[in-house]
């Protein structure tokens, strides 16, 4: 147990405590001048109540604040390092560009790419850590985006890994308020998975949008009906073979519970469709 929980479980019992005793003593009182039956013990008791409800909160209130005080300086604290973390990483991407026009040697540009490709990876932590952080101590923000566009950039991350699946997409010009970077990463788990599950011949992936619901199809083999009650459940893998550590559709659930959009699963005989509905979310 670390030391800021003890001493919350330690602040509340104190405060619970002694609020038990003053309720008590004052209990004591009002029956030894009352008496107590039926006509007064609604009388008694409810202010009783009020009264240390009103006690318990006054005191847990001093006595916390440095506890919360100390909170919002450590998000303080963490908004400045993530502030500064990005300066560098920002720094190292211009100067990569620069650089890029600059240098025609095949074995220079070989190495800058490298470097490329690592500071890409220190900028998606950053990202990562910022978005985790911040739904950790829930500000995150949502913004207006359109459904196509974030789709469209989340199918070009997978261009490397796709191989000879074909990818079609039938999406209007729908605009959703929504946090983009947690549902552009439900949009990444279920294409990922779209791909890593697919059959190898003839392979396809179709993304649509009809009436507020967002529906993701892939070819290949449909998920056993006994699963689809544990599928959502972190480790869970259908497959143990692929890789990953079935954490993918378990953040797809939570984000979608997160933000009130329905997910079902619908299993035909060539396939498996994972359908969102965005009613709560369409702008």
């Amino acid at each position: 147990m670390n030391s800021k929980r003890k001493d919350f479980l330690i602040s509340i019992s104190i405060v619970f405590t002694f609020t038990l005793i003053i309720i008590l003593y004052l209990h004591y009182v009002l029956i030894s001048i009352f008496g107590l039956n039926q006509e007064n013990f609604i009388l008694i008791i409810i202010p009783l109540l009020i009264f240390g409800l009103g006690i318990f909160l006054s005191f847990t209130s001093s006595i916390l604040s440095p506890l919360f005080k100390s909170d919002e300086n450590l998000q303080k604290n963490i908004k400045e390092t993530l502030h500064e973390l990005n300066i560098p990483v920002s720094t190292i991407k211009m100067n990569i560009q620069l650089l890029e026009r600059k240098i025609d040697d095949e074995k220079s540009l070989k190495r800058l790419n490298r470097i490329k490709e690592a500071s890409n990876n220190l900028l998606k932590l950053y990202e990562n850590m910022e978005y985790n952080i911040k739904k950790e101590i829930d500000k995150i923000e949502k913004q207006e985006v359109y459904l196509d566009d974030i789709i469209k950039k989340s199918i070009s991350k997978f261009d490397d890994i796709k191989k000879d699946i074909n990818i079609t997409v039938d999406i209007e010009n729908i605009l959703v308020l929504t946090d983009i970077n947690g549902f552009e990463k439900t949009l990444d788990n279920l294409i990922s998975n779209a791909i890593k599950y697919n059959r190898e011949q003839n392979a396809l992936i179709e993304i649509k949008y009809k009436d507020s619901i967002l529906s993701i199809y892939n070819t290949g083999e449909k998920i056993d009906t006994k699963n689809l009650f544990i599928i959502f459940d972190k480790y869970f893998q259908e497959n143990s073979s692929k890789d990953g550590f079935g954490l993918g559709l378990n953040i797809v659930k939570e984000f979608c519970d997160k933000n009130k959009i329905t997910i079902k699963i619908d299993t035909i005989s060539n396939g498996n469709i994972f359908k969102l509905n965005l009613e709560n979310i369409l702008v």
